[in-house]
């Protein structure tokens, strides 16, 4: 059988490097996800722990259009919520979500969650995905559903039970909300993310069309070892990567 060596995660001997590394990445995935479609008004974040001070994360400032954010936009937030860098204020939702992912995730660098459209309508249904196609199999026993959403979550016991449901899992769905995404890496979480939302397009799609067919429970796992691998979530994001700095270039002002 070919085995095929591809591209790994850089790894950083500074910790400013590889501090601005993740800050790109961030920039540039507001970017792609406003290029989507997937920001609307305020709502919606994305976030990476910082390398230095693991209780920190960098997140976009509230109120910011996606496709305007650059990596000197972006802002520092403590533990207690406390904005350490940058000069506006943070989504209280953001924090209140992402501090307990973090806490309760060491494993996690990056989250991500937005209001895209076909997750929204998918979350409606408090189902979790099927293997229909290779891609959804990405998920396959990898996600989970979050059932009690009331409201904007700004609650930490409401965040403590979400972070409690995603468990070791890469996404979660929220019951009438959307999706979250993490990863160990912002690239890897912010793949996660758009190919969860083509994903909840595809089966809204297919249902709608008729009785679709799943993939067998041996080639759903199979293949979800293959392709929803934290290296595979990386990898996908690089061409998206290249994109979007060649054409906004300025994002990495």
């Amino acid at each position: 059988m070919y085995k095929f060596n591809r591209p790994q995660p850089p790894i950083f001997e500074q910790v400013e490097d590889e501090r601005l590394h993740r800050k790109q990445r961030l920039a540039a995935t507001f970017r792609l996800f406003a290029k989507f479609g997937f920001s609307e008004g305020t709502t919606g974040h994305i976030t990476t722990r910082d390398p230095e001070f693991i209780d920190h994360f960098w997140v976009n400032p509230l109120g910011t259009y996606f496709g305007h954010i650059r990596v000197s936009d972006l802002i520092l937030v403590n533990g207690d919520g406390d904005v350490v860098k940058g000069d506006t204020p943070v989504n209280p939702a953001a924090f209140v979500i992402h501090s307990q992912i973090y806490q309760a995730r060491p494993d996690v660098i990056a989250a991500a969650h937005a209001h895209s459209l076909y997750a929204k309508a998918w979350s409606n249904l408090g189902r979790l995905l099927d293997p229909l196609n290779q891609d959804a199999c990405s998920f396959y026993e990898d996600h989970a559903l979050f059932n009690d959403y009331a409201d904007v979550v700004l609650d930490t016991s409401q965040a403590e039970q979400l972070a409690k449901t995603l468990g070791k899992k890469k996404a979660v769905i929220l019951r009438n909300h959307g999706i979250l995404t993490v990863g160990h890496t912002v690239d890897e979480t912010a793949w996660w993310y758009i190919s969860l939302e083509q994903s909840c397009q595809a089966q809204l799609l297919a249902e709608a069309a008729g009785r679709p067919n799943f993939l067998s429970h041996e080639t759903a796992r199979l293949t979800q070892n293959q392709l929803g691998t934290h290296s595979g979530g990386w990898f996908n994001f690089q061409p998206l990567y290249d994109r979007i700095v060649r054409d906004q270039p300025d994002l990495l002002n």
